[in-house]
């Protein structure tokens, strides 16, 4: 018996070195630690004190024998070691990890955190977790008083650890794919195909793979590459908001290539946090477009629409921000939904945007586009507002899938083909699907 137990034993203990060694393997994927700070990360270990009323927020990843900081809220510190530190246990747990008074809770009773200068008496943190389930590091909040927790104080670091990961997802994939793009790049023209395919990949970055499914809607969308060997700035998102809510976007980028992959990226990135965390389409705008006034890098300005949709009254409250309207069909009706007056995204400090609330009834459709689609020559004629309103109005598609699909046959005969991207999302109501 007692071989038994020590030949488990050691079995055990193989199969969490490998384990360790697998997660190690994925942390150095990411290519993250020792980076400088970057807002992103910050953001989110303000707003995670913020919301959970703590002194300190953190973005932490667990290396093999230390813990280090990606971002802190409250706190002077990049590193510390791993033995002591309390992200260490975090990761091995499938739920939030909560001590909400350490000098009586048995699992952190001797832990120098608790007892030395930080004098640590509450943590809480959620593991940042990877698509295949590695525990990278966590996002956490301290306090040097004992707290009391929720379940929605847990549910939001859940949430917030998840959108670390989304961002990490994000900054490695335009990492590695701005890495490809500028190798190929610098060889000769008998590379083209390369070119071209990676280019393709690096729009996938910034676009969803899938709509997701809403209650009650109907999604459509299109992408319309006029450039396969190019990036440009075009694109789309869904995402749920919880509560039957939904929020979605289009924009549109100035100029092409890398410079404008990236805006997209940190445009798609910083939309969904603020959207995330409750803020107005339009206040998400005023957020984005500070964004991009802060990061020196980057200096292309770019137009939007955004907009929120409550399942439970079929209301959509829609924000613009220079962008080209969008349209409502109905009824053999085709009219523009355009909240006037909303200004280029990343242009100017003081930009205002604006809001309008509509009522999506069954069988009505919003379309948004971006400019490409009225720009475009057909037969070296603009096609322009008018020509769109023309076609639709004719067409008469019910729903969103027949609205996309219609204007995706009519583009791909367009002679001469559009000379910039074209980007579309339907919604259409549908009757409500049963509770």
């Amino acid at each position: 018996m007692a071989t038994d137990q020590l030949l488990s034993q050691a079995t055990a203990a193989s199969r969490a070195d490998l384990t360790e060694a697998a997660r190690l393997a994925a942390v150095r994927r990411y290519d993250i630690l020792d980076t400088p700070p970057d807002g992103a990360f910050d953001r989110i270990a303000k707003l995670a004190a913020r919301l959970l009323g703590t002194p300190i927020g953190t973005v932490s990843l667990v290396d093999t024998d230390r813990i280090w900081f990606k971002a802190t809220s409250g706190l002077a510190v990049r590193q510390i070691g791993r033995d002591p530190g309390l992200c260490s246990s975090a990761i091995t747990s499938d739920v939030p990890y909560v001590v909400r008074n350490a000098l009586t809770d048995p699992r952190t009773v001797n832990n120098p955190l608790v007892h030395g200068d930080l004098g640590i008496r509450f943590y809480a943190a959620a593991p940042v977790i990877t698509a295949d389930g590695h525990r990278l590091g966590t996002v956490n909040v301290l306090d040097t008083k004992p707290r009391e927790t929720g379940p929605v104080d847990t549910a939001t670091l859940e949430d917030l650890a998840a959108v670390v990961m989304d961002e990490l997802e994000l900054r490695l994939s335009a990492l590695a794919t701005l890495r490809q793009e500028r190798e190929q790049r610098e060889r000769s023209d008998e590379h083209r195909a390369t070119v071209t395919a990676i280019a393709s990949t690096l729009r996938q970055t910034v676009l969803p793979p899938a709509l997701p499914r809403v209650p009650g809607l109907e999604l459509a969308c299109h992408y319309h590459s006029a450039t396969p060997g190019d990036v440009t700035g075009d694109f789309y998102d869904v995402l749920f908001l919880g509560e039957r809510q939904w929020a979605f976007f289009v924009g549109d980028v100035a100029g092409h290539g890398a410079p404008a992959a990236a805006v997209t990226s940190l445009a798609r990135y910083t939309l969904r946090s603020a959207l995330f965390r409750g803020l107005t389409p339009a206040d998400a705008l005023a957020e984005l477009n500070d964004a991009l006034l802060r990061d020196e890098h980057l200096r292309e300005c770019c137009t939007l629409l955004v907009g929120w949709y409550a399942e439970d009254f079929a209301k959509v409250t829609l924000a613009g921000g220079g962008h080209c309207p969008a349209l409502w069909l109905g009824e053999g009706e085709v009219r523009q939904v355009w909240p006037e007056g909303g200004m280029l995204v990343g242009a100017l400090r003081d930009a205002t945007f604006v809001t309008r609330t509509l009522h999506l009834a069954e069988g009505q459709t919003l379309l948004l586009h971006t400019d490409g689609l009225i720009e475009a020559r057909p037969d070296g004629a603009p096609f322009g507002e008018e020509g769109l309103h023309a076609f639709l109005g004719e067409a008469n598609p019910r729903g969103a899938r027949e609205t996309v699909d219609a204007l995706t046959d009519l583009i791909a005969g367009f002679d001469p083909a559009p000379t910039d991207d074209v980007a579309l999302l339907a919604l259409s109501r549908t009757a409500r699907p049963p509770e």
